[in-house]
């Protein structure tokens, strides 16, 4: 991949993690419950699931997925299920101070926390479809695959770090000072309403024809 071409990735994939979505939804919702310096590890998640998408279509998977329609319909089911069990367990999650939450979660193990992270992205055809339309525009099919696609997972890889870490802190110092349990209680259920509405959002989700 010539420096031209990276260089115009770049600057796509700050505007593909940029883009509001359940990434950004998990990463603040993990700051707020965990604090930034645990959170962060559900960021580490979502970039292990970007990659694991990005094999999924480097290895050509990627293209049975979005024009079979059972194995689409699976994978997208799986992705909404996930998403609105998300939604419930955050609306069912009791309103306490968040320093005392904070306490108890934790006690979660991080590898706990990664794998949350990475069923949001690994599981959302919407990201396999996305990278199988946006993916192909920067490779130079002349040249080895491998390579190119190890630069675009790590371009993507780094820019996701820094912008979820962005949303993370956000959660984690300007949300993470609301302390009273009424507003636990608002935010739990904003959150958990949020992850409802993406899922239901993918519910809809069709392939391209």
């Amino acid at each position: 991949m010539d420096l031209a071409t990276w260089l115009a990735f770049f600057a796509a994939s700050w505007a593909i993690s940029l883009s509001p979505g359940a990434g950004a939804l998990a990463a603040m919702n993990s700051g707020l419950q965990h604090g930034f310096r645990r959170g962060y590890w559900t960021t580490v998640g979502l970039v292990a699931g970007i990659w694991s998408q990005l094999l999924v279509v480097g290895v050509g998977l990627g293209a049975l997925i979005a024009a079979s329609s059972t194995a689409f319909q699976t994978v997208k089911w799986c992705g909404v299920a996930y998403l609105v069990w998300l939604g419930i367990q955050q609306w069912r999650a009791p309103a306490r101070p968040l320093a005392a939450a904070r306490a108890e979660a934790a006690a979660m193990p991080r590898r706990r926390m990664v794998l949350r992270g990475w069923m949001v992205n690994a599981v959302n055809p919407k990201g396999t479809v996305f990278l199988l339309a946006v993916v192909p525009q920067f490779l130079h099919l002349n040249e080895p695959l491998a390579p190119q696609y190890l630069v675009i997972g790590l371009t993507l890889g780094f820019t996701d770090l820094v912008v979820m870490a962005g949303y993370t802190a956000l959660a984690a110092r300007v949300l993470g000072s609301l302390h009273s349990a009424a507003h636990v209680r608002v935010l739990n259920r904003v959150f958990g309403s949020l992850f409802i509405a993406a899922g239901a959002l993918l519910s809809v989700f069709k392939r391209a024809a």
